[in-house]
Order: structure tokens, then sequence, then C-alpha cells
């Protein structure tokens, strides 16, 4: 076996991970993802609707972000610890593209990149009506 060989094996092994059944941990409804088809769909739109039902659609958000699409995030079926761990995420990546974060309801946010600009602002207090 070559050194180029063992690099590779040492970067990228070939064995696969396999758990006991004991060693695998339940997921909360929560957690489950809406759909697995999600990450594969292509949208060809400047801004994109989200509703995430785990902290791991938050990834999908950051995809569409850096693809220059503003993104309104309505963050209702989420606990409220997942809701805050999805902004604080949200925020990181917003932070990194220059981008604009908005709260625009409640529960609901818009994130919008650095090439969409963003007009105007909306009261949220109940005394304006």
């Amino acid at each position: 076996m070559s050194i180029k060989d063992k690099l590779k094996d040492f970067i990228s092994p070939d064995d696969e991970l396999y758990l006991d059944e004991d060693e695998v941990e339940t997921i909360s409804k929560y957690e489950e993802p809406r759909s697995k088809t999600m990450a594969n769909t292509h949208i060809d739109a400047k801004m994109v609707l989200f509703e995430p039902r785990s902290y791991e659609e938050a990834q999908e958000i950051a995809i569409r972000l850096k693809e220059n699409k503003a993104c309104v995030v309505n963050l209702h079926r989420l606990p409220h610890d997942y809701a805050q761990r999805t902004i604080d995420f949200l925020t990181g990546v917003i932070f990194a593209l220059d981008g604009t974060i908005q709260k625009i309801g409640p529960n609901i946010i818009l994130c919008a990149p650095k090439s969409i600009g963003v007009g105007g602002s909306i009261e949220l207090d109940a005394e304006s009506e």
C-alpha cells in the first residue's frame, strides 16, 4: 500500500459506522424533518417561504440565503428553544453574508442577503392599530 493510498484511507475511509440498537437515540417529533426531498428541490425565486419543523431545516434556509434569495421563516411549529437556536444560527449566516434579519410578526422573521434590499418597517405593537 503506497503512502498515497494510506493518506486517502485516512482522509476518507471506506469503513461504515455501525451502531448498536441501544446506541441509537430516538428523535422527537419536532426534530423529524418535514420532507426528505426538500434539499433536492430546485427553487427559482427571489423569495422563499419556510415553516421549519426541526432545527436541521435551518441549513436549507442558509443554502437559499447563500443563493441570494430572501427567506420568510415562520417559527410557529418549533418549540421555543429550537426556534431560538434557529434564529441564532440564521443570525450568524446573515452576519457572514452582510445581510439583514427582521422580525415581521410574532415568530416570523425575514432574512435577506446583501443583494436584496428591504425597505420599510413593521410595527409589532398592538397600540399602533
